[in-house]
Order: structure tokens, then sequence, then C-alpha cells
């Protein structure tokens, strides 16, 4: 059972309508937070949840007070909250602030009550943790023109006043009706690109797969969508094969790791993948289960799996990052120093927002012509010359 790390006021009624669309790759571990490779440590990294209180009193250069709310799990999850978290420390860390409290949910309806919370205590910028939070942090963001909310993963769709529109019609321009609210996205399809061409060189038998925990997961489409281009890149005669879990945002999409293991057991036995990339959360976890029992390699999405899912290190290759920590520091340094644009932000290859994790202990698999592969993608992404996802659909499922 999930319990509640820090408590925060009373409990929200509200409940988050959708699940999230991929930041549920959170895998809650006891151990103390690690720090992947590729992402430089903060100076503070938390053994447990600390509470608000906790919060550093140290005189600091800074007058600035950080709070993070989390969605439900752990802060030390090895995924979006703990490296959230540690983008944060290493914000307030480069501008002389305090440390950052954190908080974490016991459940959906504690996110309002959570925020507002912060906001009762006077904290000058709120980090929210994943799209769960995004109705939430866009009516705290409303009602508070003076504070600054930072969105991680977070793509609002607001109505011409500013509130939550969850018609999908979003009128309103976050940029000018929230411009205190500071939403990010990442561009999953070029880090599922990347993940694609280590797929394809890893693979024997010329097919792999991929399995998304919804239809209705944008975010989970592109990345698929950029493993298949990537993986045509390398070898244009690869099969990859693609399956969906659900056609909704119920549990079995993002939070059902034993449903995910079965449905990729019934995957494999029906496409024979030599490789198989997991883009469903916790169900996703389980398909990383099930890749690593039939002695496949797996490749992890969202941060990098092998830290976070040692029971299955064996097989995980790569995963295709999203750099939350980068994004959540950048944020917080441009507030401070009055810099940073209103409205949304995208992540990607030219902003260093998406990555492939490292090879660990698998380096020897890939000769010297994969990690030019990677090289030279990463160059042409960053140039803006590769393209990564469908001309036509990018993001939508077909």
């Amino acid at each position: 059972m999930i319990t509640r790390t820090t408590r925060l006021g009373l409990l929200a009624a509200t409940l988050a309508i959708v699940a999230s669309a991929c930041s549920g790759s959170a895998t809650p571990t006891p151990a103390a937070p690690s720090v992947a490779p590729s992402v430089a440590a903060p100076s503070a990294a938390p053994s447990a949840a600390p509470s608000v209180a906790a919060a550093s009193a140290a005189p600091s250069a800074s007058a600035l007070k950080i709070g993070v709310v989390t969605d439900i799990g752990t802060v030390n999850d090895k995924g979006f909250n703990e490296y959230s978290y540690k983008g944060a420390v290493a914000g307030a860390t480069a501008i002389g602030a305090a440390t950052p409290a954190v908080v974490v949910p016991k459940d959906a309806s504690e996110y309002a009550a959570d925020i507002a919370s912060f906001v009762g205590q006077n904290y000058n910028i709120i980090v929210t943790v994943g799209f769960n939070l995004v109705n939430d942090t866009e009516k705290a963001a409303k009602a508070n023109s003076s504070i600054n909310f930072i969105g991680v993963d977070q793509s609002p769709c607001i109505d011409a006043t500013g509130a939550p529109d969850n018609s999908g019609k979003c009128a309103g321009a976050v940029a000018t009706l929230l411009p205190n609210y500071h939403p990010f996205t990442f561009q999953e399809d070029q880090a599922g690109y990347l993940a694609g061409i280590i797929a394809a060189s890893a693979s024997k038998t010329g097919i792999i797969g991929a399995i998304g925990g919804t239809t209705l997961c944008n975010a989970c489409v592109r990345y698929i969508q950029g493993y298949e281009l990537g993986a045509q890149s390398v070898n244009p005669k690869v099969t990859v094969k693609s399956a969906y879990v659900t056609h909704d945002f119920s549990a079995a999409a993002f939070s059902d790791p034993v449903g995910g293991k079965a449905f990729a057991q019934n995957f494999m036995a029906a496409n024979h993948p030599d490789v198989l990339f997991a883009v469903a959360g916790l169900t996703g976890n389980g398909v990383l289960d099930a890749a690593c029992a039939a002695g496949i390699w797996g490749v992890g999405v969202n941060v990098d799996q092998y830290l976070s899912l040692p029971n299955d290190d064996k097989c995980i290759i790569t995963s295709a990052e999203k750099r939350v920590e980068t994004a959540v520091n950048q944020a917080i340094m441009g507030i401070a120093a009055g810099n940073l644009a209103a409205g949304d932000v995208l992540y990607n290859a030219a902003n260093d927002g998406i990555a492939a994790s490292p090879f660990h202990d698998k380096a020897s698999m890939f000769g010297p012509e994969v990690q030019a592969a990677l090289d030279t993608a990463l160059a042409a992404m960053k140039a803006g010359t590769l393209q990564t996802c469908p001309t036509v659909g990018c993001g939508v499922y077909k």
C-alpha cells in the first residue's frame, strides 16, 4: 500500500480525471536516490521524503521559497518524482535558495490541498510533477498570480478565462492568461528514435516490439512512432510490432504491472520480438519483467530504468529519457533571473531535454558504429534536420 510521506492541511475533494500519460513510470523503492550518469547530482538528495518543515533555514543568497508537490508514490522513486525534486534542489542551489520542501500526496484527492498549503505559506515557486496535477496547477496559477508554478510534463488546456478546459478546445493562451505558469513537455519521438537505433542494433532476428499504455496517450504514441523510425534508420527491413494495453485511461494503462506482464507475454507469443520497448508506466514495468523472463532485451522509458528497475537490469539495454531534472533546474534559474519566458516550453534535443540512457554493463554489445549513429542522429535533431515523427498524425494512434 502506498502511504503518504508528508501531510499538508486538509484533504481536497478534487480527483484527477486523467491518469498520467507516462510519468507513472516511477517505481517506489525504499533505497536512497541515485543519480543518472547523464545528469549531474544536486548538492543534496533526500533519503526519505522531507516534510515542508524540513526546508533549510540557513541563510541564502536568494529569499525565494521553493516547494515541490510530487505525484503519488515516493520522492525517492528513481523516476519522475525523484528527478523533478533533484532538479528543484539543483536549481535552488544554483540561485542560493533554501533547500526545497517536498510533499508526496497519498492519492489524487490531495493534490489541490498540497498545492494550497504551499500557497498559504507564501512559497514563491511551486513545482508540480506530472500530468495528473495539471488541472489543480492551472487553478492555483490563475488564483495566485504572484506565485510562479512549474508544471513537469504538463500540457495545459485552458479556456478564454484561463480556467481548465476539459472539452479539448483550448481557446486560451497560457502565456497570456497564466504568465506565472511554466508548464513544459518533451519531444518523445526524438527520445524514441534514439532508442529505436539501439533496439535495431541489438536485434538478431530483425523483429522488435513496443507496448504502449493506451492509444489515448499522445506521448506514448510519439515515443513508439519515433522508435519505429529510428529502428528503420539502422535497418530498413526491420519489423516493428506495436500494441497498446487499452484504449482508455483506466488503471490498466499505467498502474497495473501484473496486467502488463500478462499482456507482454501474449504479445511476445504472437509476435516473437527479441527487443521490447515498454511505454506504459507501472504497467510497463510488468512488460519489462516479462521481457527479462523471456530472455529478450528490454528498453525503458522516461528515466534510466536500468537504475529504477534493478530486478530487470540484466536485460535493459537503454531507456528513452526525458531529462526532467535538467528542465526543472533551468526553470528555477530562469524564474530567479527574471528571464523565463511565459507559456509552454518544449524540451528536446536542441536544449538537451531528451536522451538515450547509457548502456551500462551492455556496452560491449555495441560497436562504435552504434554510438556514431546515435551521435549523428542527435546532431541532426539539434539542427532540426531529422524527421523523428510522421509528418501527418504525429502522436495520433491509427
